[in-house]
């Protein structure tokens, strides 16, 4: 279920990590919520249809294959690696509800779920590429009216379903979370942006620095790719056009589909985050697996299309 929770969520790296950090401190499991970390951002349903028409049918099938089958072997290797760990952090700590919260029935939590997963969607929905019409463009430019319409519903669902003491608890935790993550999220977007850049604008690495060394289909061009994707930021979307480019420019299939499965589950800020979440060591292991995972099948896709 953690692999493929992406398919509802329209979140970068840095979106997805509020909702990481809220399932992780509330109990899951190492691998659930590593694998629901890379899922979040990389199932993406909109990106993947993005990235079959803008970049090619084959490119956004192995993007939508390899980051389901990532998010399992990532959970799977996780919970493996950390089954120790994981068993003391969570010992003495289960959630038993209290009698006044069964008061909601699960389709109310269901409904409740939903509309927070539709604001989401909907805050977040990106504007359409020039000459986009149809639905699409519509629903871009409802985008804030239906926010706004989700909202009021949400608020009623709140007034009408839940506790004081709950509503306390989710106010104290989300500002709990705020000062957590924003500090670190802002101050790694700040180096990265200074490191990296965006596209049209070289900062200190020169974007065709990054051409040349991902040209062609070898071993280090997939893994250099897998590195630059893993420490860029990319908003929701952002790395279809950034790559439309990069392959214009001579960068290679495969290395593309590295940097793809990399690059929108993992950011610098995404790292500092996590690390004050479930530690530097934890942090080190999920990005490695990541990377190499990105790199084999890059040399993988890369093979196969030449």
């Amino acid at each position: 279920m953690a692999s493929v929770s992406g398919t509802v969520l329209a979140v970068c790296s840095c979106t997805v990590l509020p909702l990481f950090a809220g399932i992780y401190t509330r109990g899951a499991g190492i691998g659930p919520a590593s694998a629901f970390l890379y899922s979040g951002p990389a199932i993406n349903v909109l990106a993947i249809v993005l990235t079959a028409r803008v970049l090619g049918w084959q490119l956004g099938l192995a993007r939508a294959v390899g980051a389901v089958a990532f998010a399992v072997i990532t959970g799977l290797l996780m919970a493996l690696i950390f089954h120790r760990d994981d068993a003391n952090r969570t010992a003495g700590s289960i959630y038993v509800p209290d009698a006044d919260e069964n008061a909601r029935t699960i389709t109310q939590d269901a409904l409740y779920l939903l509309t927070m997963v539709l604001i989401l969607v909907f805050a977040a929905f990106a504007r359409p590429a020039p000459g986009v019409t149809g639905i699409w463009a519509f629903l871009f430019a409802a985008k804030w009216f239906i926010t706004a319409g989700l909202l009021i519903v949400l608020g009623v669902m709140l007034k009408a379903w839940f506790s004081r003491d709950e509503l306390t608890n989710w106010v104290e935790a989300t500002w709990g979370f705020m000062k957590q993550i924003f500090p670190l999220l802002l101050g790694g977007v700040l180096v990265a942006g200074f490191l990296l850049g965006r596209p049209g604008y070289p900062a200190l690495i020169p974007e065709h620095y990054i051409q040349t060394l991902v040209g062609g289909n070898s071993l280090w061009a997939n893994f250099f790719a897998a590195i630059a994707g893993a420490f860029m930021y990319f908003a929701t979307l952002t790395e279809v056009p950034i790559l439309q480019g990069l392959i214009g420019s001579g960068m290679g299939p495969g290395p593309a589909l590295s940097l793809l499965l990399a690059g929108p589950a993992l950011s610098l800020p995404n790292m500092i985050v996590i690390a004050s979440i479930m530690g530097a060591k934890k942090t080190i292991v999920f990005c490695t697996i990541i990377i190499l995972l990105s790199t084999l099948a890059g040399l993988g896709y890369g093979w196969l299309v030449s």
